[in-house]
């Protein structure tokens, strides 16, 4: 790794006697990089995935690797070589968005291709052919295979015919309207799963949301309906010995010789309830649903979770400090347990409450003939899974399966791809399948494993994996970046190796090192640390002072890396060129756009506008609050509602037009109106030419 010395304007301040100034590193001469590129040490895997055409492969790689492209050149393989055509091969994938691509990069693919194929030849024919016809192959995302599926076979799939998909949004609202009917009725009569559910306070202060939100998960996992287990749980018992707990603590709490201490004031949420009980069970029976919702809501303050440890002879006498904090200690490990088992039997009492909603959104759903996502997957699964003649039909009419980021597969996916790729028409368990030779291609890399709240699971891809493996398949892997340099591959390659280890008891896939394709830039460095100026605040390092700093280091060094540095960068496009650096060739990257409601990206982009640094945000959520904007919106507000007085002098007096209060004043005096389409016919002065030239 080579290091960098930082313009002037970027250093960090010198140091103090506690944070000394280290000695800066030299700069490297520019020089023009040079485009020198490595062996593949991974050519042999590439080769296999596109030559091993009778072969069931699962390819792992990671992002950067080309794992899509050699998809696509194993795709291209088969169509030339006659093994499939595009009227019976599935190329899935995830999203909309991927598909199109797939489909784009399958026609480069082909004519590709043909023009490398001999005239005449019988593969450039049937290249020819499959670009002609190209529009039939089913290149889709899983759902919209699903979804073709079920309208191609409706009556043996149990559907209207003429069914609609719902958007997410839309079936959502649906569930609304089941769940609301629902409660509406229940509340008469409510079960006690739903009356304790309604006891608990929410984060959003709504518990009938997170009972709504907790339904509509149960829908999207409707094909899993056994009754939640729970272990045993004593309730009432539990709440007996932790209200005396609380009593307790509350009574140590009391000889406090001050109530300015900090761990007596921290402890005034526990206070409370021990008052608060005290008063109420005087006077009414014991509310064992108010006190389990009152215990738990304990744990979400924060003061008394973490309380601070307060001043030990501010407790004189029988009970020390170190008593409370050890009465304290055993209370809040108490209370977890106690809300832990609270929180299971709750869960299981109120499942099977929800699943009745998920039966009335079943209901309209039938009445309005209208599947969601889930439905798709569903009874396309039980489609091919239950009705044998069609399982051979489609095993028949698709000769090749491919599948490009596995790792989002869910388990009712898994189920369908499996099934359409076994060699015995039979078999009807996913676990008992074993594909046909060369049927079975699929792409992943697990450690993009990121929508198990959307049911995928690397847990899933594993299973799979592991199940094709055992059945004759080939594990393929692509270690090849053609993204990083080397400096940046090995920082990557130290950074996730110890933390990523292949843990299935966990669901953590294993890092598998990645070699670089490309050499370091000739004479400039592959990866800079860029210091912070001012880390320092009035108590030392802070995270405040580094994010006001921060953004004034970054804005200078991308001006000076555009406009001094000298460095070169080659593009796609222009292969073999040296390039200056230029700001399309620059990209900020940020974790997120929003911290507790700030704009995070907000100075480095005024740090970028103040040095003339053109830039495009994508993704920034403060576009509209921008003063041109803001002005913009104004003046089209005007121009719509010139009726609108406010919006109109707003507009007169903003940046667009900058007229001053006392001619905008004065004109409104004499005139009565800030309206466009009601000038003043005689003259107006010097003075207020400006008003109406504006206005007009």
């Amino acid at each position: 790794m080579r290091h960098l010395r930082l313009p002037r304007r970027v250093r960090p301040p010198r140091g103090d006697a506690d944070h000394p100034e280290r000695p800066p590193a030299a700069r490297p001469a520019a020089r023009a990089p040079g485009v020198a590129v490595r062996p593949l040490v991974d050519a042999a895997e590439r080769e296999r995935i596109r030559t091993s055409l009778d072969e069931t492969l699962v390819v792992e790689a990671a992002a950067g690797t080309g794992k899509t492209s050699e998809l696509v050149a194993r795709l291209v393989n088969v169509l030339a070589e006659g093994r499939g055509s595009v009227q019976t091969i599935a190329a899935l994938t995830f999203t909309e968005k991927a598909a199109g691509e797939l489909k784009l990069r399958l026609r480069a693919g082909l004519e590709d291709e043909r023009e490398r194929a001999a005239a005449g030849s019988p593969g450039r024919a049937r290249l020819e052919d499959a670009i002609a016809h190209l529009e039939e192959a089913r290149v889709s995302t899983i759902h919209g295979f699903c979804n073709d599926l079920l309208h191609e076979r409706p009556v043996e799939a149990r559907v209207d015919p003429g069914f609609e998909v719902l958007p997410e949004a839309e079936a959502e609202a649906l569930y609304r309207r089941a769940f609301d009917g629902w409660l509406a009725e229940t509340l008469e009569a409510p079960p006690e799963g739903l009356r304790r559910a309604l006891r608990r306070r929410s984060f959003d202060g709504d518990p009938v949301d997170r009972l709504r939100r907790a339904g509509w998960q149960l829908a999207g996992w409707r094909d899993f309906r056994a009754p939640w287990q729970r272990r045993p749980f004593d309730r009432a018992a539990a709440i007996e010995t932790l209200v005396g707990q609380v009593h307790a603590l509350a009574a140590r709490l009391a000889t406090c010789a001050t109530t300015a201490d900090a761990l007596f004031a921290d402890l005034w949420p526990l206070r409370r309830l021990s008052e608060d009980v005290r008063t109420r069970e005087r006077v009414a029976p014991r509310d064992p649903d108010g006190l389990e919702a009152a215990l738990v809501d304990l744990l979400r303050e924060r003061s008394f979770t973490r309380p601070r440890q307060g001043n030990p002879r501010n407790y004189r006498g029988e009970v020390t400090r170190d008593d409370v904090l050890a009465a304290h200690g055993e209370l809040l490990r108490a209370l977890q347990d106690f809300a832990r088992d609270a929180d299971a039997e709750l869960a299981a009492l109120v499942q099977p409450a929800l699943l009745q909603t998920v039966d009335r959104y079943e209901e309209l759903k039938t009445r309005a003939a209208a599947l969601d996502f889930v439905d798709l997957l569903l009874r396309a699964r039980d489609l091919v899974r239950d009705r044998a003649e069609v399982r051979t039909n489609l095993q028949t009419r698709l000769s090749h399966v491919f599948v490009d980021e596995f790792q989002d597969t869910d388990p009712l996916q898994a189920e369908i791809v499996l099934l359409l790729a076994a060699s015995d028409p039979a078999t009807d368990r996913w676990q008992d399948v074993r594909p046909a030779p060369g049927k079975l291609f699929i792409v992943g890399d697990p450690k993009q494993s990121i929508y198990r709240f959307r049911r995928a699971d690397v847990g899933t891809y594993q299973a799979v994996k592991e199940l094709l493996v055992a059945g004759g398949a080939a594990c393929v892997y692509l270690t090849t970046s053609f993204r990083a340099i080397p400096s940046i591959q090995n920082l990557l390659n130290a950074a996730f190796a110890p933390a990523m280890t292949d843990d299935r008891a966990a669901l953590q896939a294993g890092y598998v090192p990645l070699a670089p394709h490309r050499d370091d830039p000739a004479g400039q460095p592959g990866l800079v640390a860029l210091p912070v100026p001012k880390p320092y605040g009035r108590y030392g390092l802070t995270k405040s002072a580094v994010d006001e700093s921060l953004p004034h280091a970054v804005g200078a060094f991308v001006a000076w890396l555009l406009n001094e540095s000298g460095w070169k960068v080659t593009e796609r496009e222009r292969p073999g060129e040296a390039l200056p650096v230029s700001a399309r060739h620059v990209c900020l990257l940020f974790r997120r756009f929003t911290s507790w409601g700030t704009d995070v990206t907000r100075p480095y982009i005024e740090a970028l506008e103040a040095r003339g640094i053109p830039h495009l945000l994508v993704g920034g959520r403060s576009f509209h609050l921008r003063e041109e904007v803001e002005s913009l919106r104004t003046a089209l507000a005007a121009v719509e509602w010139p009726d609108d007085e406010l919006s109109v002098y707003a507009t007169l007096k903003g940046p667009l037009f900058a007229l001053g209060d006392e001619e905008l004043v004065e004109y409104r005096q004499r005139f009565r109106r800030l309206h466009p389409y009601r000038l003043p016919k005689e003259d107006v002065g010097e003075r207020l030419a400006p008003v109406v030239e504006a206005l007009t």
